[in-house]
């Protein structure tokens, strides 16, 4: 069985092989069928477009980043051994004006949100990329490509109109060092028709395009050469922060930093680079023009994109009003109900957030907890190994590229009967199924949520702390307990306490059947 994934440059679904390995991969830890040394699993080199660091993660980017998690893990699943690079960009236009608004340095701002991005996007449980590449600690690797790119031909300076001293042609000799600010100032700019494949990856033709792509130093002005150009360097007032270069006192363009860490961390030809649909045009398309023309390669054998969220149908903005940061969503939703709504459409597909959406996936994360829940105490004495059948189906979904809707209607399915089964244990004392039959569809349902990237509490916290209650579940211990109680209220004849602790558990999902006998039954809804 193949996986295939959708690649934006080719506008079609392709088998997956990695540049490392060819072959295809069955279920679990199998070994590719041409691993580079004996032994090893093959390995998958991708890259994903990280956040610019100067403000707290927002839904968008819970989405992005919860669905490039899916991926990775699911590619280990299958075999892989993925190396993930993502990057922080550390200096932009954005950053610094939110440094001059709290008179910090635009490092300090860039630490404090590199740090809320991790306590965020832990709580998603989404796995931290092998390495966090910086624009700032990359500079050396974008000097090599800019001076690269004019070598060519494919770049070209322009002077700053107030600050240049120096012929231009003199910088472009090999192994020239960086000047000081004082010496010469100078803008680059990446000469886009001398690329004949600009607008592959987007599908666009370049008199359809908008110019000023790059945006992200400054306006950029008169001084290119062709309105369709962009910086790859801009030229900055010694006042500004910035850096030293071969062309004197800047900052880089937006996005010959990720072309030049693509490079530095992982070579000039990678299996996979992804982001979010939005940076299709410009910024890979940018990406890519920069960078075959130096290597001669294809910069990525795959180009992945997720699609967008909306906020109750409109695109989330601020001048709409609809906002919303990722820490302000969990302050309402349960983390894994949020990983669960952005999991059950498909990734690729535009995804509408609404409070009535919210309220679905956080009953749907009930249902899968309560599954959990009756799998670990199914597998408490004895590990079964995963149902056949049903890690054949969700492998089935997932390798028609991530098919993570039909996956998670498998996990469902299977949270369902475990929660059956084990109402029947619980008041009769016996299940349809074996025990062997229940440890192994038992073993499937936490397989797939793992693979899938949910995190639950482990079944001894499930019985006794107080964290399952505050998920919007009771132990057994309690649930018994309260029946008690309940059974005490009802001899003494305060039927209004009987009733409330009725409704209380109630709204835990637990109904009371009372006996004949006087005793009382209880089951999960």
């Amino acid at each position: 069985m193949d996986l295939v994934v959708y690649n934006t440059l080719t506008r079609r679904k392709e088998v997956f092989q990695p540049l490392a390995a060819g072959g295809s991969h069955s279920v679990g830890n199998s070994q590719g069928s041409a691993a580079p040394v004996a032994g090893e699993k093959p390995l998958v080199r991708m890259y994903v477009c990280g956040v610019t660091v100067y403000d707290l993660c927002h839904l968008g980017h819970a989405r992005t980043y919860v669905v490039w998690d899916m991926v990775r893990r699911y590619l280990e699943w299958r075999g892989y051994r993925v190396k993930y690079v993502q990057n922080f960009t550390d200096v932009d236009d954005k950053i610094l004006k939110r440094a001059l608004e709290r008179g910090e340095s635009m490092q300090a701002v860039a630490e404090r949100f590199i740090a809320e991005y991790f306590q965020d996007m832990d709580r998603l449980n989404i796995k931290r990329a092998d390495l966090y590449p910086r624009a700032t600690q990359s500079l050396q690797a974008m000097f090599q490509l800019i001076q690269s790119l004019e070598l060519k031909g494919f770049a070209y300076r322009v002077r700053d109109p107030i600050r240049h001293q120096t012929d231009p042609s003199s910088l472009l000799q090999a192994g020239h060092q960086p000047e000081t600010p004082a010496s010469v100032q100078y803008s680059v700019y990446y000469s886009v028709r001398k690329f004949p494949d600009y607008g592959q990856l987007s599908g666009r033709k370049l008199e359809e395009m908008e110019a000023g792509a790059s945006g992200r130093v400054g306006e950029e002005g008169a001084d290119k050469q062709d309105p369709f150009d962009f910086a790859l360097w801009k030229a900055a007032p010694p006042s500004e922060p910035g850096f030293a270069s071969p062309w004197g006192w800047g900052r880089p363009g937006w996005h010959i930093e990720c072309s030049a860490m693509v490079r530095e961390t992982l070579g000039d030809h990678i299996d996979i680079h992804a982001g979010g649909a939005d940076l299709i045009f410009p910024h890979h398309e940018n990406e890519l023009a920069q960078s075959e023309p130096i290597t001669g390669k294809p910069m990525a054998k795959y180009w992945m994109h997720n699609g967008f969220l909306n906020i109750n149908g409109e695109k989330m903005s601020k001048s709409l009003g609809n906002f919303t940061t990722l820490r302000q969503a969990l302050a309402v939703y349960h983390p894994m109900a949020l990983r669960l709504f952005l999991l059950q459409t498909h990734y690729r597909s535009p995804i509408d957030l609404t409070e009535a959406a919210m309220q679905a996936a956080s009953r749907g994360w009930e249902t899968l907890q309560k599954g959990i829940h009756c799998a670990q105490h199914f597998c408490k004495e004895e590990k079964g190994s995963p149902d056949a059948e049903a890690m054949q189906a969700f492998q089935a979904a997932m390798d028609d590229d991530f098919g993570t809707p039909e996956a998670l209607a498998i996990a469902f399915e299977l949270a369902k009967e475990l929660t059956r089964e084990h109402n029947l244990l619980t008041h009769q004392g016996q299940t349809h199924l074996e025990p062997q039959a229940l440890r192994q569809k038992s073993a499937a349902l936490l397989e797939i949520l793992a693979t899938l990237g949910f995190c639950w509490p482990s079944f001894s916290e499930f019985e006794g702390s107080k964290e399952a209650a505050t998920n919007g579940e009771l132990n057994f211990k309690k649930i018994e307990e309260l029946i008690a109680q309940r059974s005490a209220a009802r001899k003494a004849k305060n039927f209004a306490e009987a009733d409330r602790i009725r409704d209380q558990l109630k709204a835990f999902g637990i109904t009371l059947i009372d006996q004949k006998d006087g005793t009382t039954r209880w089951l999960r809804e």
